[in-house]
């Protein structure tokens, strides 16, 4: 458990009752309620990036649906489906095998 043996575990432990004593689990609550304060605080600013980039990326396809839409009416000939117009790969034709 975070890269440390049970010996070093058990070293910490002993360095942090001869620290605290009687203290120790005032201590340890206080510890756990500062690191749920930080877990809170960082999810808030993943969150609040997470929106800015839905925001982003919805200010971008709207504009971007709308001029492909345009560039659709102004060429009724356009394929409308979303396959790019490329070549299809077709292997050439299998030759027999004449070693024999």
């Amino acid at each position: 458990m975070f890269g440390l043996s049970p010996f070093e575990l058990a070293a910490v432990g002993v360095v942090a009752i001869l620290l605290f004593g009687a203290k120790l689990p005032e201590v340890a609550h206080s510890l756990g309620r500062q690191y749920r304060d930080l877990r809170r605080g960082l999810n808030e600013v993943q969150d609040q990036f997470r929106q800015a980039q839905r925001e982003l990326t919805r200010a971008i396809d709207e504009p971007v649906k709308s001029i492909n839409s345009a560039l659709a009416d102004l060429d009724p000939e356009a394929p409308k489906d979303k396959e790019p117009a490329v070549p299809r790969f077709t292997p050439p034709p299998s030759q027999p095998d004449e070693t024999a």
